[in-house]
């Protein structure tokens, strides 16, 4: 089914405003915050240096790159991540716990055996699958998942050895240091770094009123000794490199590579720039675009745009010397999930852009940059289905997953002439 899309039409998305449902970092009812509020979401973001700066960034982007979206397939029930092997073949997880496999274009109706019991709950479930950068030496793949009950969970991360039909040798190599109530907050994004160690964001554990250890939750982000609210940086085998910026910290987690974070849901690596990007869910409004360095604290919940599904604010303050601004505030949520830095030539136009999926929104944002890492403008592409991942394929193409019960796999594909 193929859609043909007007450039010009977009043009008009910073006037559009739509009534749409706050489903945080979930997928439909069964998986959304208990206390989830109806709010218009605004096809234009506020990009905040403090809590007075002037938006930038606000203009959406004029572009002469026309394209299509193709269905390429439907059936998936809520897809979470894809990852291609090197032989073409894609990898797609299905939260509630199943790994299947695209041969040829073609979804293998039986999915992959030897994959690891998940707790699928709410937010919770298989999440992300990553390739390993030398698969074809070690055959190697890598999954995200919760595990426990609904007491007791956490965000794993176990690899196997893939033979082409099965996962064999499974082992769990890394797993949050404390378990938590309910189903929220699980993060779970994988990236590969040029060195082949690899960076996971980690979910800060949920909203109030879910505690740890007599307080709240998501105060744990603060916490150097916690994973939660972190993103975590691995080596291949779940150890902690010896260049982490917390290694020799007391008290802190020799994993965490940087924190603050509340729910990263998107996390892409700019080959190009060297430049670590992530989007991160904030709760009733200010989700997050970052530029994520080593060692950083980029504060939740002292510092956020954020209010209260309840009401009232998170804190007052939006801006703090030694924690880092977003370059992006977006108010009201787009719920972003899953994003891209296109490197190909397929689309001459989009190089060197982001492409951020949203599930509230239910549209993927294309972000501009400066050579400085500023954005520039943005561009809404409307979707219409929940949008979990974005990823750019072998092929130059940007593909889609959108979150669903009969969940889609999307291509971009550039309109010749």
């Amino acid at each position: 089914m193929n859609t043909s899309i007007s450039i010009d039409c977009l043009k008009k998305g910073a006037a559009i405003a739509v009534t749409l449902l706050i489903t945080s970092c979930s997928f439909t009812s069964a998986s959304s915050d208990s206390s989830n509020a109806s709010q218009t979401a605004s096809i234009v973001a506020e990009t905040s240096a403090s809590s007075d700066s002037t938006p930038a960034g606000n203009q959406v982007a004029v572009t002469t790159q026309d394209f299509q979206k193709v269905t390429v397939l439907e059936g998936l029930e809520h897809p979470w991540s894809m990852a291609w092997l090197p032989d073409g073949n894609l990898l797609i997880t299905e939260r509630p716990g199943r790994l299947r496999i695209v041969r040829n274009g073609t979804l293998d109706p039986t999915p992959i055996s030897g994959v690891p019991e998940v707790f699928a709950f709410k937010q919770g479930g298989l999440m992300d699958v990553s390739v390993h950068p030398r698969f074809a030496e070690n055959r190697l793949i890598y999954l995200t998942y919760s595990d426990g009950t609904r007491d007791a969970n956490r965000t794993r991360i176990a690899r196997a050895t893939f033979d082409g039909q099965a996962l064999q040798n499974l082992q769990v190599i890394f797993e949050v240091s404390q378990t938590k109530f309910d189903g929220q907050h699980f993060g779970s994004r994988i990236v590969w770094l040029p060195d082949n160690t690899m960076l996971v964001a980690i979910g800060d554990g949920g909203n109030p009123p879910v505690e740890l250890e007599g307080d709240l939750i998501r105060k744990q982000a603060q916490n150097l000794s916690s994973h939660l609210g972190k993103i975590i940086r691995l080596n291949d085998d779940g150890s902690a490199p010896q260049d982490n910026p917390f290694v020799n910290t007391e008290n802190a987690a020799p994993v965490v590579w940087s924190y603050g974070h509340r729910n990263i849901q998107g996390l892409t690596f700019d080959p190009e720039t060297g430049r670590v990007w992530s989007t991160e869910h904030g709760a009733r409004g200010g989700d997050e675009l970052n530029w994520v360095k080593a060692g950083e604290n980029y504060g939740w919940p002292v510092v956020t745009h954020s209010r209260e599904y309840s009401g009232g604010e998170i804190t007052q303050e939006r801006s703090r010397p030694g924690m880092v601004d977003p370059k992006v505030v977006w108010t009201p949520a787009t719920a972003p999930s899953g994003l891209a830095i296109y490197t190909g030539d397929r689309f001459a136009s989009w190089k060197g852009d982001l492409f951020a999926g949203g599930l509230v929104s239910r549209d993927v944002r294309r972000i501009e940059l400066d050579e400085s890492g500023n954005v520039v403008t943005q561009e809404p592409i409307d979707i219409g289905q929940r949008v979990r991942d974005v990823r750019q394929g072998p092929d130059g193409l940007l593909y889609i997953l959108t979150d669903e019960p009969d969940g889609q796999l999307i291509r971009f594909e550039p309109v010749s002439g």
